[in-house]
């Protein structure tokens, strides 16, 4: 009897000391795995551009201008951080579209009571506030929530060429 406990005991010490091992080694392999760095605010750098849309197709223009918006031009980018660039748009009024859309394509706003539903074709709308066209066309284009709207506020949009960034040395950006 007190053999066969000194045998268990002595196959028990054998099975720990080899689960310590493997313990060890699993530990050292853990180590070699690589981790995804994912940048934060304070490390950001931003640069401003200046778009000129003369001639520019509203929607190919927009969504480039949005992918810059959201920092997707950057190597470090990552979705949960707002990563991206200030742009500046001259000659809002300037832009194209494609097709019979400037005498078709409605614009709507809804004033939230009945009947307060307006359309707008985009020639008129173009001839009264030019810059509404690309300013909804890019916030279509970026994501609906709180770091979607601090996205938009890096957006500035003028109807002609002059602006009032120039102290901020923009770049021009030619798609």
């Amino acid at each position: 009897m007190r053999s066969l406990l000194q045998v268990i005991s002595s196959q028990l010490k054998t099975l720990s000391l080899e689960l310590r091992t493997r313990n060890l080694e699993l530990k050292k392999m853990s180590k070699l795995h690589f981790t995804t760095k994912h940048i934060n605010e304070a490390a950001v750098q931003r640069n401003w551009y200046v778009v000129d849309a003369t001639n520019q197709t509203v929607g190919r223009m927009c969504a480039k201008i949005a992918s810059v918006l959201r920092g997707k031009n950057k190597v470090y980018y990552s979705p949960h951080v707002d990563c991206g660039d200030f742009i500046i748009v001259v000659n809002a009024d300037k832009v194209v579209f494609t097709g019979n859309k400037m005498a078709e394509k409605e614009y709507l706003t809804f004033s939230g009571y009945p009947g307060g539903q307006k359309a707008e074709i985009a020639r008129e709308l173009i001839r009264r506030r030019p810059e509404a066209i690309v300013e909804r066309a890019v916030k279509g284009m970026l994501p609906k929530n709180r770091l979607g709207r601090k996205m938009f506020k890096k957006l500035f949009v003028y109807a002609d060429d002059k602006h009032t960034h120039v102290a901020q040395k923009p770049q021009p950006l030619t798609f």
